[in-house]
């Protein structure tokens, strides 16, 4: 019996599968410096921000798991970390690797200040749309409420996009020393507020707009002058001038 046991458990480990059982030149780590990060699958890329498998299961294997688990890499992006520990193999430092890679891929895509505040100048603000327009891309792929400055001179240039906050808005958290620091800082004259409603609604809320007349106020002592306060869905937005509410 011992024996049959002994063969079982040997078959086992025989057929066990690691990266290493590939021949050199397929191994994900190789491929991608002889051809570049573009030519690996899904599948390969995920294993390489994994690094390895478990006992008895390859990092390929847990990669296909979460491909399989979650259907596509923007699904596993927008996973909770305790949803990726449900994979066999994901612990929780694995699992915060993945949410840091996806976030940093979404930064650069979504969030590229040079990028932004290079097309902010080029084009410019008269309207609250050309504001929507302008900083949609920035926040409505968020799923907290991020809370945002933007800076102008007298002559209404741009100086600049600072992010204050992120969070549910509240009194607490938007405060206007961190509001007109980053004003002051910019030596501006004039600010625009914006933060974003990941539930899609822009209607504001009861604090959105106790924040707003705090920060209207809290600008006429120094003498920057709120312009705007847009509220950005992925849709549509609300604006605070538009709707005369400043």
């Amino acid at each position: 019996m011992k024996n049959e046991q002994l063969g079982r458990k040997t078959i086992k480990k025989d057929k066990s599968f690691t990266i290493r059982d590939l021949p050199k030149s397929e191994r994900p780590r190789e491929r991608l410096e002889k051809f570049g990060s573009e030519a690996l699958s899904a599948q390969e890329l995920l294993a390489l921000i994994l690094g390895k498998g478990i006992k008895g299961e390859s990092v390929m294997m847990t990669a296909q798991k979460l491909l399989s688990r979650f259907g596509s890499l923007k699904a596993i992006s927008e996973a909770s970390i305790e949803e990726l520990k449900e994979i066999r193999g994901l612990g929780k430092a694995k699992a915060c690797q993945i949410k840091a890679c996806f976030e940093i891929a979404r930064r650069i895509n979504s969030s590229d200040e040079f990028n932004f505040e290079k097309q902010i100048r080029v084009k410019p603000v008269a309207q609250p749309k050309d504001v929507y327009e302008l900083i949609k891309s920035k926040l409505v792929n968020y799923k907290k409420e991020h809370f945002f400055v933007l800076s102008f001179d007298s002559r209404n240039q741009f100086k600049g996009c600072d992010e204050i906050s992120v969070g549910i808005l509240n009194e607490n958290l938007v405060h206007p020393r961190e509001t007109f620091e980053a004003a002051i800082r910019r030596n501006s004259v004039q600010i625009i507020i914006a933060h974003n409603h990941p539930s899609g609604d822009p209607e504001p809320s009861e604090d959105d707009l106790i924040i707003t007349k705090r920060l209207v106020e809290a600008g006429k002592i120094l003498g920057i002058e709120v312009i705007d306060h847009i509220i950005v869905t992925k849709t549509s937005f609300f604006s605070f001038k538009h709707k005369g509410l400043i």
